[in-house]
C-alpha cells in the first residue's frame, strides 16, 4: 500500500461560525486511502503527517460520507505562516502515520 501521497486542492471554509479552514483529499487518493488503511482512529480518522510550504505538522484526516473524500483540517497557524486563504488552490503532501 501507498504510504504518502501529493496532491493540490481548494481550501474551503467550514459554514459555521467556528471558521475551520478544509482541503479535500481528491477521490482517487481518498479511496486508496479508505481500502488500504485497516486499522482506523475515531469517527474513522487517519493520523497524518502533513506539509505545506515549510511547515510540517500531524494530524488527522476525517472521511466525509457526503462527498466520498477525506477532509483535512488547515491549522491556523499554519494558514497564517503560508499565506493560505479561502478559495487558495494549494500543494498538499500526506504521509499516512498508521500501519496496514
Amino acid at each position: 500500500m501507498k504510504r504518502s501521497y501529493t496532491f493540490t486542492s481548494k481550501v474551503w471554509l467550514y459554514p459555521g461560525m467556528a471558521g475551520w479552514h478544509f482541503v479535500g483529499v481528491p477521490k482517487a487518493e481518498s479511496t486508496a486511502i479508505k481500502n488500504g488503511v485497516k486499522v482506523k482512529a475515531g469517527f474513522g480518522s487517519v493520523p497524518v503527517e502533513v506539509q505545506v510550504g515549510a511547515q510540517v505538522w500531524t494530524t488527522s484526516i476525517f472521511p466525509d460520507k457526503k462527498s466520498g473524500q477525506y477532509l483535512l483540517p488547515l491549522k491556523a497557524v499554519i494558514r497564517k505562516k503560508e499565506g493560505i486563504y479561502a478559495d487558495d488552490t494549494i500543494k498538499i503532501s500526506i504521509k499516512l502515520l498508521t500501519q496496514k
